[in-house]
């Protein structure tokens, strides 16, 4: 195993494990998944949501990166962007794509991820219309981290996308985490489809 595919399976244990310790947190202080109303005014409910992504970790795949003087850098020209559409797709090691791999690989920005699922790509946060989450609604967005379908309804949301611990916020948190999503500068990127494994149908490929 080289360098690179090692970085890349530790960064994707810590991702999860910093997801995992924050949305216990949460779900221990709030007692409920939660269907209570907002109390907090736009503004708050904005900077709550910012706090939320920040702490739990969107920025590491949602977020294309730059070398920097302390190394990797989030490049925040492309905040929560996705994957660059303008990337080639990285060729990935054949045992991270088998059934029967324990591996899992990432590109530069951390924003491709190839294991047993297929190829999967950080998706475009951003409220474009047409590339990102501008023509979803609050509904959709809480569904989607619910159940794991995109837009609560569709395809499965592949690794590594935790779904399943962000799905443990409250009502309130989701709602401020949209309303973030939702304020942010929208940037036009296509991310690409994922790419299943061989030999898997490509019919119900599933966004990450």
């Amino acid at each position: 195993m080289n360098r690179a595919m090692k970085i890349g399976i530790v960064l994707l244990g810590l991702t999860l494990c910093s997801f995992l310790a924050f949305c216990t947190q949460q779900a221990d202080q709030a007692g409920t998944s939660g269907t209570a109303s907002s109390t907090l005014t736009q503004e708050q409910m904005v900077a709550r949501g910012k706090y939320l992504t920040s702490i739990g970790s969107c920025n590491d795949c949602h977020t294309p990166k730059v070398m920097g003087q302390h190394g990797l850098e989030l490049d925040t020209t492309r905040t929560l962007s996705g994957h660059p559409e303008s990337d080639p797709i990285p060729e990935f090691p054949a045992t991270c794509l088998s059934p029967t791999g324990w591996m899992a690989s990432t590109n530069f920005h951390l924003s491709a991820w190839a294991g047993p699922w297929g190829i999967s790509f950080a998706a475009n946060l951003t409220p474009d219309q047409t590339t990102g989450s501008g023509a979803w609604t609050e509904g959709s967005f809480i569904g989607a981290m619910r159940t794991g379908k995109h837009l609560g309804m569709g395809r499965e949301i592949l690794p590594p996308m935790p779904w399943q611990f962000i799905g443990q916020m409250t009502d309130e948190d989701l709602k401020s985490v949209f309303a973030y999503l939702q304020s942010l500068p929208p940037i036009m990127n296509q991310v690409p489809q994922p790419i299943p494994p061989p030999g898997a149908p490509t019919s119900d490929a599933s966004a990450h």
